[in-house]
């Protein structure tokens, strides 16, 4: 990993360095809350919630995906999944079972619900663009942004 730089900012401008409005992990983290309530009601019809919706969009690509798996995809350590992992299975959207080759691995996959919620999810990012108001073409380039700056970080 590269050493870090010292960024040199003259001192009448070094006050402006700790303004809240001027953190991008604000405006990413204000953000990314403003995006999840937008999310909610959208989901609150389908009976999930924004977590369970990101596992459910890596299973749609994916199904039968271990712990592992869905943890990388997600960005998300076992013990924050395993929670989400086994209110999704109570709610019958997926099952979980121990890998018969490797009993250490749990494999995810979608039950027949599960899948049928896919169906009233092709609804959701049409939706969201309409309540956001923007060109998708400045939308998708956002999202590349995004993801560009997730890659360079990583």
């Amino acid at each position: 990993m590269p050493k870090a730089q010292k960024m040199t900012v003259p001192s009448s401008k070094r006050a402006q360095l700790l303004k809240l409005d001027n953190q991008l992990c604000f405006a990413l983290y204000a953000l990314s809350n403003r995006i999840t309530r937008l999310y909610q009601p959208l989901l609150a019809e389908l009976g999930i919630t924004y977590p369970q919706y990101l596992v459910l969009l890596v299973l749609w690509e994916h199904d039968a995906r271990s712990v592992g798996e869905l943890g990388r995809a997600l960005d998300l350590d076992s013990g924050t999944l395993t929670p989400l992992l086994k209110r999704m299975e109570s709610n019958g959207f997926v099952s979980r079972l121990r890998d018969a080759d490797d009993e250490r691995r749990v494999v995810v996959s979608l039950t027949t619900a599960g899948l049928k919620l896919r169906e009233h999810a092709l609804e959701i990012p049409g939706a969201l663009a309409c309540q956001i108001d923007l060109p998708l073409s400045e939308l998708s380039a956002l999202r590349i942004q995004l993801q560009h700056l997730r890659q360079t970080i990583e």
